[in-house]
Parts: C-alpha cells; sequence; structure tokens
C-alpha cells in the first residue's frame, strides 16, 4: 500500500508546520483552523505571527536553542495567538512540540506540532507576558529557582509573579493556582 505523505499531513489530527529559521514553510489545515487563517497567509510568515507579542517570540526562541542543540527536540506549553477569524486576537493554551531536521541548525529546518489546549485549558486572566511564561513552568512543576534559571531572572522575581499570578487566580496556594490554571 503507498501512503500519501501528503494527504497525511494534510489531515493530521494536530496543527503540523514545516518551518525554516522560524518561517512557516508549509502548514496543514488543523494549523489554519486553530488560528483562524488561512495557508496562503502563514507560508513565508515567521512564527511571531502566532505569538501574544514579540517580545515572547523572541524569549521563547531563546530558550528554544540551546535545548534543540542538546536534545534536537523541544515540546512545551504556552500560550499562543489566534491570528485572524471571528476569535482574531484570543490567545489560548498551545502543546507545542518541535524537531530539528538537521542537528547542525536547530532552529534550521524543522517539523512542528500545535495542540489547542483551550478545551481544556481556557485562559481567563489577562496576563503579561513574564505572567504567561512563569505559569506555563509552573504548570510543569519547576520551583522558583528552577524557573528563574530557565528565565534568567532572580527567583525572587518569579515570586513575584507567582505572587499576581495568585492573586489574579484568587488561589490561596501555588497547588490551588496549578489546579486552576490547569482549570482555567
Amino acid at each position: 500500500m503507498d501512503i500519501d505523505y501528503r494527504l497525511a499531513f494534510e489531515l493530521a489530527p494536530v496543527g503540523m508546520v514545516l518551518s525554516r529559521d522560524r518561517i512557516i514553510m508549509d502548514c496543514n489545515r488543523q494549523v489554519c483552523d486553530m488560528f483562524g487563517t488561512s495557508r496562503e497567509e502563514l507560508v513565508g510568515q515567521s512564527f511571531q505571527v502566532l505569538y501574544p507579542s514579540a517580545d515572547e517570540f523572541e524569549r521563547i526562541g531563546a530558550r528554544i536553542s540551546p535545548i534543540m542543540n542538546r536534545q534536537g527536540s523541544y515540546a512545551d506549553d504556552r500560550i499562543m495567538k489566534r491570528v485572524d477569524g471571528r476569535f482574531k486576537g484570543e490567545v489560548f493554551w498551545c502543546h507545542v512540540t518541535g524537531r530539528s531536521l538537521d542537528p547542525a541548525e536547530p532552529l534550521g529546518a524543522g517539523i512542528w506540532t500545535f495542540e489547542d489546549l483551550s478545551s481544556r485549558r481556557p485562559v481567563k486572566a489577562e496576563l503579561t507576558a513574564r505572567e504567561r511564561e512563569v505559569a506555563a513552568h509552573l504548570l510543569e512543576g519547576l520551583t522558583s529557582k528552577e524557573i528563574g534559571k530557565a528565565l534568567a531572572i532572580s527567583y525572587r522575581t518569579v515570586e513575584i509573579y507567582r505572587a499576581r499570578l495568585m492573586r489574579k487566580y484568587k488561589a490561596s496556594t501555588t497547588a490551588d493556582l496549578v489546579h486552576k490554571l490547569t482549570a482555567g
């Protein structure tokens, strides 16, 4: 049996993107549906169009690069932004996984998958870029010191952001905050 790889890519149950140097070279229907846009609008664009801010795009790129250098792959949950359509500008939790096709160039050619987590984890509070990053790391189970190291900030600064998140989500403990972040 011959497999039509183009059709498999197009109809995959998760969003898929082929990239080169953080530019979208191709994408499937699921990505277009998820971000509320068309293939024609995404191909040739920087991944930056899918992020809530240019700053987050740069910071996540800086975080991904050394991990891709070591492992050749990367995965996390992060907040992304819908590009167009009736939910234009809406932010949502997304599970992102990527693999480098050339270990010598970790952010060169790659394949990325995107899974919309909004039905399980809605974004209910208005968060800053840094709060979103701290929240994502809290969901990974990292301590303030580990988050500080990952984000190149002091653990005391992480504590300040965690306190803000706890106020916004009306959480009494870190465990309660993680539960509320997960549940929305």
